[in-house]
């Protein structure tokens, strides 16, 4: 692995999470894996896409910020998402991110007529914790809604590969101790893929 980058979004520096993102980045420490932390709320990352943007990009000139994220993003393997799912999708901030970061030209483009992933040497790992119970979103079939919308529907459009997507529920229900083995699960998930 020769470098990751690890995309984060959520507002709370004491939300689960946080504490997900730090046994995340002292993992890949423990192991010698160079790494960027791209927290969108603390870098106060602006997900309006906006008119502007658009005329910028349509006459081949990326907006410093965006540049500054593919760039990032170029020197990757590895993306990891760690992300609260609010209202069966991402927070609004990732969503923008996404909108902006992962344009035309950049991580897709047309050729002869179709789309084209341009991303297809990136691997994805996606962590989400969710207030509602696994009973919940299973038999629903929310949980293959939210990875084929995200999955396939961002990640694999893009040309990149998802090899894990977690799902950590009843998260403001669960006690210490649960919460302490869903850390540990996620690093023995990460030792198995990375």
């Amino acid at each position: 692995m020769k470098h990751v980058c690890l995309i984060y979004a959520h507002p709370n520096p004491n939300s689960f999470n946080r504490a997900i993102r730090d046994k995340v980045l002292e993992y890949l420490g423990s192991k010698n894996i160079s790494y960027t932390l791209r927290d969108l709320y603390a870098l106060g990352f602006d997900p309006v896409l906006s008119s502007k943007d658009f005329e910028s990009l349509l006459a081949g000139k990326v907006p410093e910020d965006i540049a500054r994220e593919q760039e990032i993003i170029k020197g990757s393997q590895l993306l990891i998402f760690i992300y609260p799912i609010w209202w069966t999708g991402m927070p609004a901030i990732l969503k923008g991110y996404i909108d902006r970061v992962f344009s035309y030209g950049f991580a897709y483009e047309e050729r002869d007529g179709e789309l084209v992933g341009l991303l297809s040497d990136k691997r994805v790992i996606i962590i989400n914790t969710l207030g509602a119970s696994e009973e919940d979103y299973r038999p629903s079939g929310m949980e293959e809604c939210l990875k084929k919308t995200t999955d396939v529907g961002i990640f694999k459009f893009c040309g990149m590969q998802v090899i894990k997507h977690i799902f950590l529920y009843s998260i403001p229900y669960v006690s210490d101790e649960e919460r302490r083995s869903m850390l540990e699960g996620i690093i023995k998930e990460l030792e198995v893929v990375l």
